[in-house]
């Protein structure tokens, strides 16, 4: 069983940045695709970002390439997402999502764990 725990929500003005965090425990943590989502007022749960168990490869939703960036350390057993330039459609809760197995997916279905979530918010 594993448990994930995000940090690093916040409020933000446009243009600004945040780095969410996710610590995951329990399990081998290489051996877990972990993904990010997102959901917005009103709106339905929505794919964000992934990443392979071993680091690679990633997969972006377009409205955040360029922007957002996912990365993992095996040390900390923790998955992080840096996000600049943030807009205020970048609104949302976002979870932190791990799959039984080290290949990506975009659909949630296929994500067995998932985080309590973080909000964030982006002021315009």
């Amino acid at each position: 069983q594993v448990q994930l725990v995000e940090s690093g929500g916040g409020l933000v003005q446009a243009g600004g940045s945040l780095r969410l965090s996710c610590a995951a425990s329990g399990g081998t943590f290489s051996s877990y695709a972990m993904g990010w989502f997102r959901q917005a007022p009103g709106k339905e749960r929505e794919f964000v970002v992934a990443i392979a168990g071993s680091g690679a490869p990633t997969y972006y939703t377009d409205s955040v390439k360029g922007r957002f960036t996912i990365s993992r350390n095996s040390a900390k057993n923790t998955v992080y997402l840096q996000m600049n330039s943030l807009k205020p459609e970048d609104t949302a809760v976002y979870y932190c999502a791990a799959r039984d197995t080290r290949w990506i997916s975009l659909q949630q279905y296929s994500y067995a764990y998932w985080g309590q979530g973080t909000q964030v918010t982006v002021s315009s």
